[in-house]
């Protein structure tokens, strides 16, 4: 059980991340300000920073903490018998979707229509590739320096981000594995 400080700060994270949503919703990203934000959460904006030091856009994307241990998990702990895409396809099409709610709509669209925090959940998304591309060396018993395991990490984590923009993510995500595990299959064999 945690304590009681690290509940308080665990809920003023969470009020911060759900006050600039709410915020950024309500009238667009660029229209916010961070000291807006740390109002609406009755915080200070040297608190505000204190939890998301990385400014404004991490504030939309609060729910990245956990995303590079999943992304090794759905390497390391696949079901026995899988390929290492075979069991990265099935981690990720059996990944809980968000609701598809009107928020979550909304939620797409100010990303999208943002420049600024398009490019930062890419940033943000890539970031995790070496820890990814390793992991995938490990389990396959290749250097971690291997061009194509990069390559591979690179774009397997391309084709969630390209999924999730289109109109069947799973149906899209299925098929560009179907393209990754045809031209890379030889490369993960031991």
């Amino acid at each position: 059980m945690s304590g009681l400080r690290e509940r308080k700060k665990a809920l003023t994270r969470q009020a911060l991340a759900d006050a600039a949503l709410r915020l950024f919703l309500d009238r667009g990203y660029d229209a916010v300000s961070v000291k807006e934000i740390a109002e609406a959460a009755d915080v200070s904006v040297p608190t505000l920073f204190a939890h998301f030091p990385d400014g404004k856009e991490s504030l939309v994307f609060d729910l990245d903490a956990d995303r590079e241990a999943e992304l090794v998990a759905a390497v390391r702990d696949r079901a026995p018998g899988r390929t290492v895409l075979q069991g990265l396809r099935d981690a990720f099409l059996s990944r809980p979707r968000p609701a598809d709610t009107e928020q979550m709509h909304a939620f797409m669209r100010l990303i999208r229509d943002t420049p600024v925090l398009a490019d930062y959940f890419r940033r943000m998304w890539q970031r995790h590739e070496g820890a990814f591309a390793r992991a995938i060396a490990e389990d396959v018993g290749r250097d971690p320096d291997d061009i194509a395991l990069i390559a591979l990490a690179h774009f397997v984590l391309g084709a969630v981000e390209v999924s999730r923009r289109s109109a069947d993510p799973a149906g899209d995500l299925e098929r560009i594995f179907d393209l990754l595990e045809n031209g890379w299959g030889a490369a993960l064999t031991r």
